[in-house]
This record gives structure tokens, C-alpha cells and sequence, in this order.
């Protein structure tokens, strides 16, 4: 597909006058924000197309909005034609207080015309670029420089980007109204036809309130229920192990490991940890009292100097400040400094 633009640049876009009859392709562009939570940037660049010219207004460069494309979005004889063009011109009038007429959402209309083709919601949108790959075989390039700056002077790529897009909506249009023509039962143009006045959504005329529906519209059988996830199975119960017999009778008798677990409760043995066990492992009484035991018999071991000729600055840095933390991070007993270094008599 051979795209005919033509560009005009601030000084050049007020004078310039589009064809007066027949349906436009239309577009916006402008700059996208790269921070989160920032407002949008206002319409930088406004686009039109018909058969034979493409015009690109960069009217963010501009002082104010041109009267004349002001009056030309405002003529409810002139068809604009787009994919997602609601939010187009809720935007242009959130930016400029411009009012558009006579707006035909492609995605719509390729519902109404070709419903055995397209299924689902009728409000469901379809992108530019699977409808031009639908009834015209061609692919539209996108790629980063959807995202650029259309703000500034714009490059070549930008310019054929922007082209094709206005370009792509008036082609897309004109099929579809001739798919439409060759109809039993011709949709009304109410099913995908809508002005924006003030923000709001009205008829093609700017008289009453509109919203998309089409009652000839099938938007064929619901999707399938989604399948219940499968559970996974559950580890199997561990089996009990068998207390001997006549253990039951004398809970004293009973191994620790087979006790009922006591939460919470006081022991009265000062030699294990201030609470009884939850059970085997770790945190019993019995383990408590093997790991003390075994504790204490290492911090003894720390306290005696396996070289007690040896007088190294550590040795006299622990002489010298008491309990303060040893090599290996035990505290050392106040009283081992006095036995690290004897004295000979």
C-alpha cells in the first residue's frame, strides 16, 4: 500500500483545506509520558486522510487551534473514521474544547457488516492492524516509534508512521461501507455512528444521547466454562506408631517421644529450659538439658589457656578490658583472665 502524505508545519497547516465531500481517516498522536502517575500530555498532532491527501497538523506548535479544522471536526456532513476514536475525541476536547461529529468507530462498524466473521461483545475493540491484515493483506508496522516525541520536528519515520494510520482508517472505512452496500439487511449508521459534544457521547447529529448497541448483532454462543483446576491429592496420614503394652496404664513409663504434648506449663526442673517441650526434636527438656550440659562444658573448656606462656597483644587486650567478647565470640569469664597469664613464684 503506497502512502501519499503530505506534511504541514505550523506556519503552513491553518491555510490548508481538505477536499469538501466524502469520509476522512482520522487520528491523534501525542508524546507519551515515561514517568508513572503523570497526566497525559496534551494532542500533538492531529491526522487526516482521503483518497488522494494526507494531512499531518502538528498543532501542539501552534498558538492556538485552527479555526478552519475546528470547523471541519465540527460538521456532522463529514464522516472521521477510526479504531478507538471515542477516546480520540474525548481527548481533543479534554485538551482543546474541541467538539467532533459524525465519528464512525471502524471496530464497530466491522461488527455490524461482517458478524460471522467477528464474534464476542459487541464492544469488544478490534486494532487497526488485524482489520487492514483482514480485508486488505497488509501488515502495519509499529514499533518505537509509536512511543516518540511527536512534539518536536518530526523525522521522516514519524511522518510515514502517522501517514499510514490516517491512511489505513479511510481504507478500512471504504470497504466496509461497500461490504455494507451489497447487504440484505443494512445496519443503521445509529449502530456505530456517534458525536462527542462537550465531552459527551451523543447521535451523529449532536440531538441524543448515545450508546453503542446493535440489535441485529450476534455475538454467537458464550465462552466455554472454564475448567475446575484439578487438587492435588493430600500427603497421606502418617501412620501412628504403636505404645507397648501396659504403657498406658503408668504415663511414666511411656518414652518421651510418645507423650502428649504440654504447651505452655511451668517445670519445676531448674536444669532444663524455663518451659516443657512440644514434643521430641530440638526444643524438649531432655534435649534442653543435654545441649546446657554440653554448653557448659565447652565455655569451661574456653577458660583455660592452652598457652599460658604465650603473651600476645590479644591476651593483653582481654586482660586489660574484662568481659569483653573472646576469639572465638564467647564472652570470657572475668574470673579465666586472672589464670591466662599466671604469675611465678
Amino acid at each position: 500500500m503506497s502512502v501519499q502524505s503530505t506534511f504541514n508545519r505550523a506556519s503552513k497547516a491553518q491555510g490548508t483545506q481538505p477536499p469538501k465531500k466524502g469520509p476522512l481517516g482520522f487520528d491523534l498522536e501525542w508524546r507519551p509520558n515515561y514517568k508513572k502517575g503523570q497526566a497525559e500530555n496534551p494532542v500533538a498532532l492531529v491526522q487526516l486522510s482521503n483518497p488522494t491527501t494526507i494531512l499531518l497538523i502538528q498543532v501542539s506548535s501552534m498558538q492556538k487551534f485552527p479555526d478552519k479544522l475546528k470547523a471541519l471536526l465540527g460538521d456532522p456532513q463529514r464522516i472521521k473514521a477510526g479504531v478507538g476514536i471515542k477516546y480520540d475525541c474525548q481527548k481533543l476536547h479534554k485538551d482543546y474544547g474541541i467538539s467532533t461529529l459524525c465519528c464512525v468507530d471502524l471496530s464497530l462498524l466491522a461488527r455490524s457488516v461482517d458478524n460471522d466473521r467477528w464474534k464476542g461483545k459487541y464492544t469488544n475493540p478490534l486494532g487497526l492492524s488485524r482489520l487492514l491484515e483482514t480485508y486488505e493483506s497488509y501488515s502495519l508496522a509499529k514499533g518505537r516509534v509509536s512511543r516518540s516525541n511527536w512534539e518536536a520536528n518530526l523525522s521522516p519515520i514519524q511522518q510515514e508512521y502517522a501517514a499510514n494510520d490516517a491512511y489505513a482508517g479511510y481504507v478500512i472505512y471504504a470497504r466496509l461501507i461497500a461490504m455494507a452496500q451489497a447487504m440484505l439487511h443494512i445496519p443503521s449508521p445509529d449502530c456505530y455512528t456517534f458525536s462527542v459534544v462537550n465531552g459527551m457521547m451523543w447521535d451523529r447529529f449532536g440531538m441524543v444521547e448515545w450508546s453503542p448497541a446493535n440489535p441485529l448483532y450476534d455475538p454467537g454462543p458464550p465462552p466455554p466454562p472454564k475448567e475446575p483446576k484439578e487438587r492435588k491429592p493430600r500427603d497421606a496420614p502418617k501412620v501412628a506408631l504403636s505404645i507397648p503394652t501396659g504403657a498406658q496404664s503408668n504415663p511414666t513409663t511411656i518414652p518421651q517421644r510418645f507423650r502428649p504434648r504440654e504447651r505452655g506449663n511451668f517445670t519445676s526442673n531448674p536444669h532444663v529450659s524455663r518451659f516443657t517441650s512440644f514434643g521430641a526434636g530440638v526444643g524438649s527438656s531432655t534435649n534442653h538439658q543435654r545441649y546446657d550440659s554440653a554448653h557448659i562444658e565447652h565455655r569451661r573448656d574456653m577458660t583455660v589457656d592452652p598457652h599460658p606462656d604465650t603473651t600476645s597483644r590479644f591476651n593483653q587486650s582481654n586482660s586489660n578490658h574484662r568481659g569483653r567478647r573472646g576469639r572465638r565470640g564467647y564472652r570470657t569469664p572475668m574470673a579465666a583472665h586472672d589464670n591466662r597469664n599466671p604469675t611465678t613464684t
